[in-house]
């Protein structure tokens, strides 16, 4: 049996079992090979019935035979009859009394553990009453070099594999068991160096195969998976570093920068740059100086200063001619995820650039924009997309502005020096190369990102770009009050928010759902919907204000026309699904409230709260839950005494697993590596293992 061998060429399948393992991407015998136990099922309780007497409690395991309810003939007791068939095949009578729930509850042929004393009627050992507990963990069969270590008294549990309808658990043991029995395992090439493997004390892919299917002991489960993980994230890191290097062959234009024309741009700032701001442009001037490409990561809380970073960066590049000419500028292309965006970024822009003479354009699916207008310098006009294309191609559009339609093969930068991506988590990487790339050129790539990660992610997701960070907020910005609040304190809410409006502020209202859910949902009271939450508040709440509500069920056209009257004052109060979440800036909102709290991510929580640090007046975060849940409380409550996303990132990551984080789960890895990124001692050295 060779690895690379299909499994329906080697085994006899099912066609039910053909499509699960399609399900599950498993082709070929290494895929199964890898196909490693999510986790292992705890046995070490568990007594064969052979090894048990009269007398003993004991935990049993196996399935129930022959389920019937009925009642004595005297007495009209009602009982519960089964059989219990353990894991060697034997089988025991059980028998409840006064329980007749129990043969709606159990049925026949299902997997349960019976707890309870084994006792004796007419010379047969019975069971009487035990307690009982369904499982969906069928276990394979009682193997010893599976439970029980040879060489000590150690025990282990059952392998629980990820399965789809119509493959099991039981058949992925006994068919992996095939292929290891065969050494399919010993002929696959170990992708982990020799001498990587032992600096990190980690098992040959061969015995790591062993120990992972068929572990004596938790020793050697946690070694094996510790290996995998390892070589998961080494691999990754491995792929994204030649990429880097790929990338970093090509030539890029060098920037001299203009120290004295850059500090004047600062200037004309309202505000003094945060030390953090500073630390990170030198750090991006020093790439921009060499002749291959920058490839960076600008990580910073909503509020943190970001895109003024990008303006600084952007100002360096523009007033800089192509090499070779003492005419034109080089250019910039920034690429934001939705056109509300895109919009902001383009009249900040106007703001930041307005005197200089440089020439600013707006490209998205919907509009095509330029400043300055001819007709009022002080402004912008909306103009043809084949015009605004033309001008970008002659290089007389220093700056262009716009969303994924930046990436389209009619858009032609000449002298395209650096792409500035926001929400870099929003676009894949073949999409941030597409653009970076285009014409065969490769300009500096500056990517921003205001959804905290935790650094040992943020180095793994993003190993191909070096990862700076803004983590001090500009001084004088308050940060958001957040509560966590009991649905009975509603009115006192309420109150604020009657109030915050009357002083000609604005609130965001955060719904988990756009329907009303079904009255018969168990959670309703805590699931409330867009839809319903418009009308209830319009009627009888807030009766004297504009409200409005978005989701993402509506069309693209429609959303952009909502938020853009909630952006210039035309809605007082927007009622929405989480779709606020990023890329909206209205310095005038002020309160947010968010129902349902316990439905989202802190991360995402901590991102909703972000649309309420624009301004500068003081703003509140309103948590609402009903929920009892510890962990859920521990969660909110977090989010209440931290502003720090990147605290919070750690503590979404401790609580929730990094699979749950926003963005984090594009990557495509295991959810095997995705838990050991918990571990940053191993992600470092996976990545020092790739960097050598």
């Amino acid at each position: 049996m060779s690895p690379h061998d299909q499994l329906d060429t080697v085994f006899r399948l099912q066609e039910r079992q053909k499509k699960a393992l399609a399900r599950l991407r498993l082709i070929t015998v290494k895929d199964l090979l890898y196909h490693v136990p999510s986790r292992y099922a705890d046995i070490s309780t568990i007594t064969p019935l052979s090894q048990t007497h009269v007398g003993d409690r004991v935990t049993l395991f196996g399935t129930l035979e022959g389920l019937s309810a009925r009642k004595t003939y005297r007495s009209k007791v009602p009982v519960t009859k089964a059989k219990l068939r353990d894991l060697e095949g034997n089988t025991i009578p059980i028998t409840w009394f006064h329980q007749p729930y129990l043969a709606r509850m159990l049925q026949d042929g299902g997997v349960v553990k019976l707890t309870g004393a084994i006792t004796e009627h007419n010379g047969t050992p019975t069971m009487v009453n035990p307690e009982v507990e369904k499982t969906s963990d069928l276990p394979i069969d009682h193997h010893s070099s599976l439970f029980q270590n040879n060489d000590s008294s150690e025990s282990f549990g059952l392998p629980v594999y990820r399965e789809s309808r119509g493959i099991t658990s039981r058949w992925f043991y006994h068919t992996v068991q095939r292929c290891l029995g065969d050494k399919a395992h010993e002929r696959l090439d170990d992708q982990i160096p020799e001498a990587v493997r032992t600096k990190y004390s980690l098992p040959s892919l061969a015995t790591a195969l062993v120990w992972v299917h068929t572990p004596r002991n938790e020793k050697d489960a946690t070694s094996a998976r510790k290996r995998f993980a390892f070589e998961e994230i080494y691999l990754y890191q491995l792929e994204k570093k030649k990429e880097k290097d790929r990338y970093q062959e090509y030539f890029s234009y060098p920037i001299t920068l203009d120290t004295k024309g850059t500090q004047t741009f600062i200037d004309t700032f309202p505000f003094t740059p945060t030390g953090a701001q500073t630390r990170e442009l030198e750090t991006i001037f020093r790439d921009l100086e060499k002749d291959h490409p920058m490839m960076r990561l600008l990580q910073g809380d909503v509020g943190s200063g970001k895109t003024f970073v990008a303006a600084v960066a952007s100002q360096a590049i523009v007033h800089q001619s192509p090499q070779g000419q003492d005419y034109g500028n080089l250019q910039v292309a920034y690429m934001a995820p939705t056109e509300v965006l895109a919009t902001q970024l383009f009249e900040s822009f106007i703001d930041y650039f307005s005197g200089s003479g440089i020439q600013i354009g707006l490209l998205t699916g919907g509009e095509c924009r330029k400043y300055p207008s001819k007709v009022d310098p002080n402004s912008w006009t909306t103009i043809s997309k084949p015009q605004l294309k033309k001008w970008v191609a002659g290089g007389e559009i220093p700056i262009l502005v716009g969303t994924h339609a930046l990436i389209q093969k009619t858009v032609q930068f000449p002298h395209l020096a650096l792409v500035i991506i926001d929400e870099e988590h929003r676009f894949g990487t073949k999409q941030r190369n597409t653009l970076a790339q285009k014409d065969g050129k490769a300009p500096h790539v500056l990517s921003m990102s205001a959804t905290p990660i935790p650094r040992t992610l943020a180095l793994t997701i993003y190993g191909d770009l070096d990862v700076s960070v803004l983590d001090e907020y500009p001084p004088g910005r308050k940060p958001v009050i957040t509560e966590l609040v009991h649905p009975e304190e509603r009115d006192r809410v309420y109150d604020h928010i009657a109030k915050e409006l009357k002083a000609g502020r604005q609130v965001y209202v955060i719904c988990p759902r756009i329907d009303e859910p079904d009255p018969d949902e168990a959670n309703k009271k805590s699931q409330k919907s867009v839809k319903q939450e418009v009308k209830r508040l319009q009627s009888t709440i807030f009766p004297d204000y504009r409200i409005a509500g978005m989701h993402s069920k509506m069309s693209k056209a429609k959303k952009q026309s909502v938020m853009t009257d909630f952006y210039e004052h035309r809605v007082d109060i927007l009622v929405s699904t989480s779709v606020v979440e990023v890329g909206v800036n209205v310095p005038n909102a002020t309160t947010i409230v968010i129902e349902g709290a316990e439905r989202f991510g802190l991360s995402q929580l901590h991102q909703l709260r972000g649309r309420v640090l624009r301004g500068t007046h003081q703003a509140h975060c309103y948590l609402f839950t009903d929920s009892t849940n510890e962990k859920t409380t521990e969660r909110l409550t977090a989010l209440a005494g931290t502003s720090s996303g990147f605290e919070l990132a750690e503590i979404d990551l401790s609580l929730r697993g990094s699979g749950d984080l926003a963005g984090i789960k594009q990557s495509g890895m295991s959810d095997l590596a995705m838990e050991a990124l918990k571990n940053p001692k191993l992600v470092a050295a996976a990545r020092e293992a790739a960097s050598q």
